[in-house]
Formats: structure tokens, sequence, C-alpha cells
């Protein structure tokens, strides 16, 4: 069997095989998706000890520092690997962090088919319910948009007070976020239906520093939501019915 360390990584995604890193396909399937994409220069692959070979190090930072935000820590790999996205330690995280931090990793069975890694030592949770309980005070409430099974987290947040100009968006809602396609209005309602529910005033995005904080930070949500529908040219649409508080 060979070892974690020596799997293949695809360097464009990010993404760990189940396959020696000496024995790479045609082309890695995560990028064959119209959501991702494939370099200029073709695909090239790694792997973790080729990774700790040269000069990639993981770099640690509390994404708050009260209100609950310092048990979130970021994480991200420098120099910029993949995407460039970053983790957020709360519960749960992929394979590799769940066997460092001894942890379970939560993924929404509607995303069952993209896991490309078997689960040997049982940490994977899958689940269908339209939210899960991580831990006491942490929800896992399943909202789709850039995959069926996309989910946001819900924790004790923080409240700051930000300015902002009126009607500009504090986000952008992406079905692929590399090739810039929006989510359509209809996908944006459903992810609003899902989160309407839930009370929060921050967010902490894909990405280090990412992180906006209001009290109508939910409010920024849906106007969001707004403006993009408006945006692509829907006049009347469901999700501009919508209001908040």
């Amino acid at each position: 069997m060979v070892d974690s360390e020596d799997l293949l990584i695809c360097v464009a995604c990010g993404t760990q095989f189940d396959i020696p890193a000496d024995k790479p396909p045609k082309g890695c399937r995560i990028c064959d998706d119209p959501r991702q994409f494939i370099p200029p220069g073709g695909q090239t692959w790694t792997s973790l000890s080729k990774m700790r070979a040269g000069n990639y190090q993981n770099k640690f930072k509390p994404v708050g520092e009260s209100n609950g935000e310092e048990s979130m820590t970021s994480i991200w790999t420098e120099p910029k690997f993949g995407i460039g996205q970053r983790a957020i330690f709360v519960a749960g995280t992929h394979l590799e962090w769940a066997k460092v931090f001894e942890c379970p990793v939560f993924v929404a069975k509607d995303d069952e088919e993209w896991l490309n890694r078997a689960d040997a030592d049982g940490r994977r949770i899958l689940f269908a319910a339209a939210s899960e309980e991580v831990e006491e005070g942490v929800t896992a409430v399943k909202t789709g948009g850039h995959s069926p099974g996309g989910f946001f987290v819900t924790t004790p947040s923080a409240l700051y007070h930000i300015d902002r100009l009126p009607g500009t968006t504090s986000y952008a809602f992406m079905w692929a976020v590399p090739n810039m396609i929006p989510l359509p209005p209809a996908e944006l309602h459903k992810m609003w239906q899902a989160i309407k529910p839930f009370e929060f005033e921050s967010t902490h995005g894909a990405f280090v520093g990412q992180e906006v904080r209001a009290k109508e930070v939910k409010g920024r949500v849906l106007e969001s939501m707004k403006i993009q529908t408006k945006d692509m040219g829907w006049e009347e649409h469901a999700v501009l019915k919508e209001s908040w508080p």
C-alpha cells in the first residue's frame, strides 16, 4: 500500500488521489469539470513528500481575537498552491488534517462522487440531512450553490462594524470561481431559503482575509444576491421579493 506522502496531488486544484505519484493518469477529473480549468502548461502533478522537500509550508493564524473567532484557525499553504484556498479549522477538515488533529471530516452525501481518497481510518462523516450538528453550538447547513453538497457552518459569531457604500456587494456567488461563472438566481434563492432561519453576524470565505463582520451581515448576503440577480438581467424573480430582517 502506498503511503499517503507519496500519493498523487494535482498541482492545479490541489486534490489528492488514491494513485501513486509516479503513475499519474491522463488528466485530473476535478480539473476536467467545467467549474475548474486546465493550466496553459498542461496538467502537472506532485506529492506531499515532494512538497515537503521543496519550499512549501503550511501557515496557521487565528481567524479573530475574540467572540468565539479565536477558536477558529485559518490554515493555508505558501507559496500559493492549487487555487490558493484555505481551510478553517473548527471541527473537521481533509483526511490528512483529520489524522493530525484526530477529528472527523463532515461531507454532504450529495458530493460523495467527488471524493478521491478511500477513508481507511473511518474519519469521514457523510450527512444527507439539510443540516447536521458538528458539535455543540456548531451546525453545518446545506445550501448547494457551487456544488449540490455545498454547506456553511454556523458558530458563535463576532460583532464588528464596517462602513461601506450603499448598493455595493459584499459577496459574489459563483458556480465556477476560477472561470468566473456566476450562479443563477434560482440557485441563489435556494441558498437564501437554506440560511434564512439562521442568525449570524460574521462570515469567513474560502481565502485568507475574507472575513466580513457586521451586525447586518445577513442582510448583506441577501442584498448581494439581489444585486447579482438584477445585474444578470432579471427584473422579476422570487429572490428579489425576499426581505431581511
